[in-house]
């Protein structure tokens, strides 16, 4: 028996040790690199660089590997390979000049699941394919019409600073957590342009579609995000706070489905409100057509994704404003001097200012760049072979642009590293625009709402500044590192909202 025994224990050794030799060739047969592929550090069997990522901040672990790889590298997540690209110039290089082959996303597991397998088929930016293209035209020309861009768009962010305003007076000089409100006033414009209305302060339905939503982001691009997108296949089966993410999108779902049953019951077909009711006509109009992407399913995530771009950026950058001119009292000083000088204490800023007001265009500005509200990108995929930095880029490779650093470039920023408008303003104190100030992104991926972020922001920002002095509670600095999900927000404070 005690033979038996030790043949019985050689062969399981044995078996173990050819699986896991059998695993290893098999692991580096599947992921061994074309010729002049993009250099990168060495990765572990099956698990690649997951484990050697700072997943608390994986900019900062990208940001490092350029010192040692260039501004082209490559690293593995799972059996996922993925090139980075950093730096201005190359950035431009991979989004503007070779836009058209860096246009598609590669595929994603997570917004697979959050988009119910019909991603390609909504505005989401994370799969490929021509009905996205056809859905961002179709959005871009319905919010347009609804006010995008024009003057009375302008009125409506203007009265939503009013109601921001009287909320915050509400407060009494007491300290509060400025995020809630700031989500609310941010939200409401883009509730506007796709429901047709606003929904007040205190509406308990709608503060809880803001949470989730707020949630949803920063698990999304969190630790668990990245585990689930590596491993998809076990992560699905395992419990964890991913499962909640998926949680949020689906109320989030559920909540404009809701708007949408709302508009189809007193729907007038010769006067569409908003974007719901014209994507509603629309589908009236291609019943037949079902490549265009007009169902109603589709609207409900459409609808999402105009929220998600048009909520949690904007409302974010607002909260870094306050943290940095709380930080920096001279610079909020000399905003307000200048408000008060172009615009005064009693009139409601328009857009028409904004070129009176340069060292305050330059502090906005500022604010992005250092507040670097998405610190990564969304990911592309090559449509061709191609080359990229002196590199061979395989068709299919998925690829990163990494915006903090363009925002950060040692060779475009005079301090990078410091909070200074000086930036965006020349020897005579005029407004400079910077080739390298990509907080959007660029190409034909650029940011949707660019426009009307540059709109909100500067409204917005000025209106409270010209009606408050901010401040923290004594002897709290306020911490300027933030918190990394799909993007990067300050730690929870409070604020001091002193009339002026």
């Amino acid at each position: 028996m005690w033979l038996y025994d030790l043949l019985f224990s050689l062969d399981v050794k044995a078996i173990l040790l050819f699986v896991v030799f059998f695993l290893l060739v098999a692991d580096f047969l599947k992921n061994r690199n074309a010729e002049n592929y993009p250099p990168g550090p060495l990765a572990l069997p099956l698990v690649g660089h997951l484990f050697s990522v700072d997943l608390g901040r994986p900019h900062l672990t990208f940001t490092k590997l350029t010192k040692a790889y260039g501004n082209v590298f490559s690293i593995r997540f799972g059996s996922d390979k993925m090139v980075f690209v950093c730096g201005y110039k190359m950035v431009k290089e991979a989004i503007v000049t070779q836009a058209e082959n860096f246009v598609d996303r590669p595929y994603s597991p997570m917004s697979e699941r959050i988009y119910n397998g019909t991603s390609g088929e909504t505005l989401s930016p994370s799969l490929p394919g021509e009905i996205w293209k056809k859905q961002r035209r179709f959005a871009l020309s319905t919010l347009r019409s609804f006010g995008l861009g024009k003057s009375s768009m302008e009125q409506s962010i203007c009265e939503e600073c009013h109601h921001l305003l009287e909320e915050m007076e509400k407060e009494k000089g007491e300290a509060f957590n400025p995020a809630r409100l700031f989500n609310n006033a941010v939200s409401n414009i883009i509730c506007q342009l796709v429901m047709g209305r606003r929904f007040d302060y205190s509406d308990h339905n709608f503060q809880i579609m803001l949470k989730n939503l707020s949630e949803a982001i920063q698990l999304e691009g969190s630790m668990w995000g990245l585990l689930y997108e590596a491993f998809p296949g076990v992560m699905k089966h395992l419990p964890g706070p991913h499962n909640k993410m998926f949680s949020y999108y689906k109320y989030l779902e559920g909540f404009i489905s809701q708007e949408i049953q709302r508009h189809k019951k007193d729907l007038d077909p010769n006067n569409p409100r908003d974007y719901i009711d014209t994507f509603i006509l629309e589908m009236q109009n291609h019943q037949r057509e079902s490549n265009l992407g007009f169902s109603e399913a589709n609207l409900a995530l459409c609808s999402l994704d105009l929220f998600l771009a048009g909520t949690e950026t904007t409302s974010t950058t607002l909260l870094w404003a306050l943290t940095f001119l709380i930080k920096y009292p001279d610079v909020q000083e000399k905003v307000q001097a200048e408000i008060d000088r172009v615009i005064g204490q009693t009139r409601q800023p328009t857009m028409a200012d904004r070129p009176n007001m340069p060292y305050t265009d330059a502090v906005i500005h500022e604010i992005q760049r250092m507040g670097n509200i998405v610190p990564l990108n969304g990911l592309r995929m090559a449509a061709k072979d191609t080359t990229l930095g002196g590199y061979f880029i395989p068709k299919g490779t998925a690829l990163m642009p990494m915006l903090t650093s363009v925002l950060f470039d040692k060779n475009e920023w005079e301090t990078p590293d410091t909070f200074n408008p000086g930036h965006f303003l020349d020897a005579d104190g005029k407004f400079v625009r910077r080739e390298a100030f990509l907080p959007f992104s660029a190409g034909k991926r650029v940011c949707l709402g660019e426009g009307l972020a540059r709109m909100e922001l500067f409204l917005f920002f000025v209106s409270l500044f010209q009606k408050f002095t901010f401040s923290t509670l004594d002897g709290v600095e306020l911490d300027t590192e933030g918190v990394i999900g799909t993007t990067h927000v300050p730690k929870p404070f409070k604020v001091y909202a002193k009339a002026r």
